[in-house]
């Protein structure tokens, strides 16, 4: 069984720099020149958007987030019980797909 942990635990953890990247989003953070400074700024205010309980490794959730220059985030998030938070992919949502960036349209 997997132990989840809660998002105010992952909340901090972004925020204190606590989380590793996939192979996939190691490549989405260089290729859309997302910072690790981002990153924790966005980790500030973020709300969990969407839940993947059935994720095909791991629970998993998106989370929104803005950064202090208000570039807004998604980050999917894996919810397994690791020492770090596991970062699976992350991007700039597109306008078009998404209300308010929290709401698909």
């Amino acid at each position: 069984m997997v132990n989840v942990r809660t998002f105010e635990q992952i909340r901090r953890q972004l925020a204190d720099g606590e989380f590793d990247f996939s192979r996939h989003a190691l490549r989405r953070v260089v290729e859309r020149n997302i910072s690790e400074q981002e990153i924790r700024e966005a980790a500030v205010n973020a709300q969990v958007i969407e839940e993947y309980p059935e994720d095909k490794y791991s629970p998993s959730c998106l989370i929104f987030g803005q950064t202090k220059n208000q570039r807004p985030l998604h980050m999917q998030i894996s919810l397994a019980d690791s020492e770090n938070v596991r970062i699976i992919t992350l991007y700039e949502p597109d306008p078009a797909e998404w209300i308010g960036f929290i709401k698909r349209s």
